[in-house]
């Protein structure tokens, strides 16, 4: 419970400032059309204390500003930072979070480390075109993260049988989706991935290349995924990054062909369903319920990109992708209580609890699945809402093999 004490510490130290700048002195997207004359800037200095089960404890510091616009929305959040971590040592990070319009959002990070890690994003979302009916997507990145782990396939991998590894890792993902009906659209997808295998950034952790070989992790000298994705959507969610109500699902059917560039021929089926159900008028109650399946095909798919569950968005007891298989299935239900409304520099953020419980499994196929599989992982976490687009949160889980602590930005779900 020290991350907890050590998160609470954190907020009660906060200081900042509110200043205005001219729009005109601002480029886009720090300004745009929807910003007043005079840009209000909230600035708002933070200790950084993270936390997972992989990385172990970062701390730091960042500045956060936070610009508004003309309705007094945040629509962009630049956050330069400077970070410890034991296993990677210092970390330089600039993060950009920009909502130039409601329905087109955009993120950048740019972050390098004195040891193995390094990571470079952008990501854009666009519904605007033709009349909010065409929905695009786009991701690019490389990244080098010397905290992954590896327990071996299946789920019995004991925790014994711990490995590091660095997964270095480009690519990008590109989608498109069409509404054909109302709530209904269909979506097109591409994605590249290309994966490096290297020694990690934790000592205390044998490297996966010591304990296991290419017939117990397929992938393990690294591999290409050249993919092609095709996804049936239903969504009457009131927002598309916060929802407050509404319903979402999702089947989708993804093949990666060795004759484009992919390591191995396989499909992927994927099914996924959430929601978010109010149980009063001020919204204050918001029951948030996730259930998803994920089958590949071929068990020499790289472990990479086999299914797998663990890590902040996922099974909240344990470290990302601490289960792998060839499938998944996973339930996830939280109730997001919202505890109250605090106005800091003119900044209104909603305080929530989130009590959940987490369950899910890994197998080699759906039919085989064996109840006693299954992890449970209770847990409550602690978010920082500031609507309609930035969520701070910390997520602590309860798994079998200890306590797991995230602490991060974005609801899980």
């Amino acid at each position: 419970m020290n991350y907890l004490l050590i998160f609470c510490f954190s907020l009660a130290c906060i200081q900042g400032c509110s200043t205005v700048v001219p729009r005109e002195n601002l480029f886009y997207p720090l300004a745009n059309g929807e910003s007043a004359e005079q840009v209000k800037i909230v600035t708002i200095p933070l200790p950084v204390v993270a936390a997972s089960p992989n990385e172990g404890v970062t701390t730091g510091a960042l500045a956060a500003f936070l610009l508004h616009n003309s309705r007094n929305e945040v629509t962009s959040l630049v956050a330069p930072q400077i970070n410890y971590n034991p296993n990677f040592g210092t970390t330089y990070t600039l993060y950009g979070a920009f909502y130039p319009h409601h329905l087109r959002s955009a993120e950048i990070n740019l972050s390098r480390s004195t040891h193995v890690n390094e990571d470079y994003e952008a990501k854009i979302k666009d519904l605007t075109l033709l009349d909010g009916k065409l929905e695009t997507n786009l991701f690019v990145y490389h990244f080098s993260d010397g905290s992954a782990r590896f327990f071996g396939l299946g789920a019995g991998s004991s925790e014994n049988s711990e490995t590091n590894f660095a997964a270095v890792e480009s690519g990008f993902t590109y989608s498109g989706g069409y509404e054909i009906f109302p709530d209904i659209s269909i979506k097109l997808g591409e994605r590249l991935r290309k994966v490096r295998i290297a020694p990690g950034a934790v000592d205390s952790v044998p490297s996966i290349k010591e304990n296991f070989s290419e017939s117990d992790a397929p992938g393990i000298h690294g591999f290409t995924a050249h993919a092609q994705k095709i996804e049936l959507l239903f969504n009457t969610l009131d927002s598309p990054t916060m929802p407050l109500s509404g319903l979402y699902g999702r089947v989708s059917a993804e093949v990666s062909s060795k004759a484009l560039g992919s390591e191995t021929d396989y499909f992927r089926y994927e099914v996924e369903a959430k929601g978010f159900v109010p149980h009063d008028k001020e919204r204050r109650f918001i029951t948030a319920f996730r259930g998803f399946y994920s089958q590949v095909t071929n068990s020499a798919t790289p472990f990479l990109e086999q299914s797998s569950i663990g890590g902040e968005t996922s099974l909240r007891g344990y470290g990302r992708n601490r289960f792998i298989d060839s499938a998944a299935l996973l339930f996830n239900l939280e109730e997001r209580i919202r505890l109250f409304r605090w106005n800091l520099f003119d900044v209104n953020a909603d305080w929530e609890l989130a009590p959940f419980l987490d369950a899910g499994a890994v197998m080699s196929a759906l039919d085989r699945m064996n109840g006693h599989d299954f992890k449970f992982t209770p847990g409550f976490g602690i978010r920082a809402v500031v609507r309609p687009n930035i969520v701070g949160r910390m997520d602590i889980g309860f798994g079998s093999e200890g306590t797991a602590v995230f602490v991060g930005l974005g609801y899980p779900f």
